[in-house]
């Protein structure tokens, strides 16, 4: 089963993954697929180097699918991760308390 190695993105704490150029990417579809557990763990390990820069935290790896090119994440909490819905945006900031 395929993984994707994801993550945070410090700043603003959007959800992240592992691109194949070594950038981090908000589409799961432009995701890094590791298909062994030696690429998963590779993966884990450059994206290490990242939070030793502070860019990401909360790095893990990912069980995803791949059907006809696209990239779905297999448990429910990373589907709704992938959707963006889980951070806030400007719209809350502007609602009065």
């Amino acid at each position: 089963m395929p993984n994707v190695v994801t993550a945070n993105r410090l700043i603003d704490g959007i959800v992240v993954y592992l691109a194949p150029d070594g950038s981090w990417t908000e589409r799961l579809n432009a995701a890094r697929l590791a298909k062994t557990e030696e690429e998963t763990k590779a993966l884990e390990a450059e994206a290490a180097k990242a939070v030793a820069l502070r860019k990401v935290v909360a790095v893990y790896p990912m069980a995803v699918t791949v059907q006809h090119g696209d990239v779905t994440a297999l448990s429910v909490r990373e589907r709704i991760r992938a959707s963006h819905r889980t951070t806030l945006t400007k719209d809350w900031y502007d609602v009065p308390l």
